[in-house]
C-alpha cells in the first residue's frame, strides 16, 4: 500500500477513484490502484461520456449490440453496466477483506430522472437487480424527489450513494432518510449491516460559485478558497451529531452502519490553490474521498495527513456566517448549484447518447 493511502486510512479516510475507463480495467491498471490502497469507484454519466467519446474501447461491444437491433439507449445502458460489473468483481476482494465497509462501486441512474420519485425508484431496483453483487452502489441525486427514493431503496436493501449533495440542510433530510429506511429493513426482519450507503458532498464546486462573487465585496478576499471547506465541516458536524448520537445508538446495536459522509468533487479548479486543498483539509474518521486521476497522482505526492475536519469548527461558522453578513446566500448558492449538476449530468447523458447513436450509425452503414 502507498504511504499516503496507508496515512489515510489510519485516520479513518477510505480514497476511491473517481473514474471508469474500459481499458484500465483490461490493461491491470485499475487493479494496480487497489494494489496501491484504493479502494472504491465511483461513476457518473460525464466520465461514461468521456470513456466512451474519446476512445474506442467500446466500438466492438456497440458493432455487437448494433448486430442485436439495439437501440442507443440500450446500448448506453449495456456498455456501462458491464463497466460497473467488471468493477465490482475487482473490487470483491476488498469488500470481503473490509467486511463490506469498502470494497465499492457507484453508478448513477438516468440524470434525467431527477425529478420522478417514482422513475428513480424503478431505475435504481433494475440496476441493483441486474448488476447482482452486493458491492454496487446505486447513485441517486439528492433532490426533493430522490429523497423519498433513497429510503425506499435502503428499506429493500439497496445500497445508496446520494448525489450532488452542496448544503448541510440537504445532507440532514437525507440522514434521516437513510435512517427511516434502515429501520423499516431492520422492522422486516432483515440484518442491517449489509446495507451500505455514503452521502456524496459536493466540496470544490462550492467555491467555484463562491469565489466570484466575492471578488468585488470589502474583505472579501479573506474568505475566497475558505467556503466550501467551512460548508464541508459543518456537514460533518451534522453527521456527528445524527450518526454518533442517541438517534442512531439502537440501529447500530443491531449492526447497522453509519452513512458515511463521502467527499465529492476534490479536485481543485484555481490553480492558485494546493492540489490537495479539498483533501488534506478534510480527513476524518468514517470519511470517504473520491478523487480524480490528477487528485489522486496529487495525494501520492504527500501532505501532513492528520484528522482535520473536526478542527476550527468556530472559524468555518464564523467564515458562513460572514458570507451572510457580506449579502451572500449560501442557501441560494447550494440550491443553485444542485440544479446545474442535475442540468450538467443531463447533458453528458444526451451528449453519449448522441455519441452512440452516430457511431451506431456509421456502424451500420
Amino acid at each position: 500500500m502507498h504511504a499516503m493511502f496507508q496515512k489515510l486510512t489510519e485516520c479513518g479516510q477510505s480514497i476511491w477513484y473517481d473514474n471508469v475507463r474500459r481499458d484500465m480495467l483490461g490493461d491491470g491498471s485499475m487493479q494496480a490502484l487497489f494494489d496501491e490502497g484504493i479502494v472504491g469507484v465511483t461513476s457518473n454519466p460525464t466520465i461514461f461520456e468521456k470513456a466512451v467519446t474519446g476512445s474506442d474501447d467500446y466500438d466492438e461491444q456497440i458493432r455487437e449490440l448494433i448486430g442485436q437491433n439495439q437501440n442507443a439507449w440500450n446500448i448506453y445502458d449495456a456498455i456501462t453496466r458491464d463497466d460497473i460489473a467488471k468493477t465490482a468483481d475487482l473490487l470483491r476482494p476488498i469488500y470481503d477483506k473490509t467486511d463490506g465497509v469498502d470494497g465499492y462501486v457507484s453508478i448513477e441512474v438516468n440524470p434525467k430522472l431527477a425529478y420522478d420519485m417514482p422513475g428513480t425508484l424503478a431505475e435504481a431496483r433494475r440496476l441493483f437487480q441486474t448488476l447482482k453483487r452486493p458491492n454496487v452502489m446505486i447513485k441517486i441525486p439528492g433532490t426533493t424527489e430522490g429523497i423519498p427514493a433513497i429510503e425506499e431503496c435502503i428499506a429493500t436493501g439497496i445500497n445508496i450513494n446520494v448525489t450532488l449533495i452542496f448544503s448541510a440542510d440537504v445532507y440532514e433530510d437525507i440522514m434521516q432518510a437513510y435512517i427511516r429506511g434502515l429501520q423499516r429493513y431492520v422492522d422486516a426482519g432483515n440484518d442491517p449491516s449489509r446495507v451500505a450507503s455514503v452521502a456524496s458532498f459536493f466540496v470544490s464546486r462550492v467555491d467555484s460559485a463562491i469565489d466570484p462573487l466575492l471578488a468585488d465585496k470589502p474583505d472579501g478576499q479573506s474568505l475566497q478558497g475558505k467556503a466550501a471547506i467551512a460548508n464541508s465541516k459543518i456537514a460533518y458536524q451534522r453527521y456527528l451529531a445524527v450518526f454518533e448520537g442517541k438517534a442512531f445508538a439502537d440501529l447500530k446495536a443491531k449492526g447497522a452502519r453509519v452513512q458515511r459522509p463521502l467527499w465529492a468533487s476534490t479536485s481543485t479548479k484555481n490553480p492558485s490553490y494546493s492540489p490537495t486543498l479539498y483533501v488534506d483539509t478534510l480527513v476524518g474518521a468514517n470519511t470517504v474521498n473520491t478523487a480524480p486521476p490528477a487528485t489522486i497522482d496529487a495525494i501520492k505526492t504527500g501532505f501532513d495527513v492528520s484528522s482535520k475536519v473536526t478542527e476550527n469548527i468556530d472559524e468555518a461558522k464564523s467564515d458562513l456566517a460572514r458570507l451572510e453578513e457580506m449579502g451572500i446566500s449560501l442557501a441560494k448558492v447550494t440550491e443553485d448549484l444542485r440544479e446545474a449538476g442535475v442540468k450538467s449530468f443531463a447533458a453528458s447523458f444526451d451528449q453519449l447518447l448522441a455519441a452512440i447513436e452516430s457511431k451506431r450509425t456509421a456502424m451500420a452503414n
